[in-house]
C-alpha cells in the first residue's frame, strides 16, 4: 500500500513537471512567434504608410514590451493552475494587496503615465538625439516604465519616465554647424572673408549632408590677439559635427594657401645674464 502511494506521488510530480516543461516551451515559442509577428506588422506598416522609421521602431518596441507583460501574466496563471491552486482567488488577493500598496507604487504609475504622454505627443522616437533627464544620447527604446538612452561614450542609461520632466529633441529638422575661425589683426578682414567663403562654397557642392550654407556671417569677436570670424551651416540630423570638422580643415588649408595668419600663443623666454 505504501509503495502504491509513493508511486502515485512520484507519478504526480512527474506529470506536474512535464506540464510545467510544456508550459515553458509553449511560452518561449509564443514569445518568439509574437515578436516576429509584431516586427513584421510594423515593417509592413512602414513600407505601406510611409511612417517615419524612428516612429515605427518606437511603437514596435512598445508593442513587444506590452505583449511580453501579457504573456508573462498568462504563463504565471497557467503555472498556478498546474499546481492545483485557485488562480481566480490568487488574482483577487493580489488585487487587494495591490490596493494596500497602491500608495507605495505611485512612482510606477507616474512612470507609465509619463511614458504614455511621451508617445502620444511624439516627443521622442527611437534613434532621436535627445537631452532627457539630464542625459544626452540616442534613444534606443521608449518603454512603459523606463526610457533607454545610449550616451556618446557607449553607456546605456535607463531613465525612469517620471524623471523626464523636459525633453530637448535635437533631431527634429535640420541641425546647425557652427565654427569660429581666427585671423590676425594685421590681415585684411574682407579678403579673409572672401577666401573663407569660396572654400565653404566648394564644400557645399561636394557634401550632400549640407542643406544650407556654409556662410561666413562676419566678425564674431575681437580677442587679445585675433579677430574671430563665424561660419554657420545647416546640415542633416546628426551630420553637424562631421561638417564642422570638414569646415575647420578646409578653412585652415584656404587661409594657409593665401598667407593669412591664424594666430597662436607665443612664448618669449628672457634669460638674465650675470655680470
Amino acid at each position: 500500500m505504501d509503495l502504491s502511494i509513493e508511486e502515485a506521488f512520484f507519478t504526480g510530480i512527474i506529470i506536474i513537471l512535464g506540464q510545467v516543461l510544456l508550459a515553458v516551451i509553449a511560452f518561449l515559442i509564443a514569445r518568439l512567434i509574437g515578436k516576429r509577428v509584431i516586427s513584421g506588422t510594423f515593417q509592413k506598416m512602414e513600407r505601406q504608410k510611409n511612417i517615419a522609421s524612428g516612429r515605427v521602431k518606437t511603437l514596435e518596441k512598445l508593442a513587444v514590451n506590452a505583449f511580453s507583460y501579457v504573456l508573462i501574466f498568462v504563463f504565471i496563471t497557467i503555472i498556478i493552475n498546474i499546481f492545483g491552486l485557485d488562480a481566480t482567488g490568487l488574482i483577487a488577493g493580489a488585487g487587494v494587496a495591490g490596493l494596500a500598496i497602491g500608495f507605495g507604487a505611485q512612482g510606477l504609475v507616474s512612470d507609465v503615465v509619463t511614458g504614455f504622454f511621451l508617445l502620444l505627443e511624439k516627443q521622442i522616437d527611437v534613434d532621436d538625439y535627445v537631452t532627457a533627464g539630464g542625459i544626452d544620447g540616442i534613444v534606443e527604446e521608449v518603454g512603459l516604465r523606463t526610457t533607454k538612452i545610449r550616451g556618446f561614450d557607449g553607456t546605456i542609461h535607463y531613465i525612469p519616465n517620471r524623471e523626464i520632466s523636459s525633453v530637448s529633441n535635437h533631431s527634429r529638422g535640420n541641425m546647425r554647424a557652427l565654427v569660429d575661425m581666427s585671423i590676425s589683426y594685421d590681415d585684411n578682414i574682407d579678403e579673409a572673408i572672401s577666401v573663407m567663403q569660396a572654400a565653404c562654397d566648394k564644400l557645399a557642392i561636394d557634401d550632400e549632408t549640407i542643406k544650407e550654407g556654409p556662410n561666413v556671417i562676419g566678425v564674431q569677436g575681437l580677442g587679445d590677439s585675433d579677430v574671430v570670424l563665424r561660419i554657420i551651416a545647416k546640415t542633416e540630423n546628426m551630420a553637424q559635427w562631421a561638417v564642422e570638422r570638414k569646415i575647420r580643415k578646409i578653412l585652415k588649408e584656404a587661409l594657409d594657401a593665401n598667407n593669412i595668419e591664424i594666430p597662436f600663443p607665443h612664448q618669449v623666454y628672457i634669460q638674465k645674464k650675470e655680470k
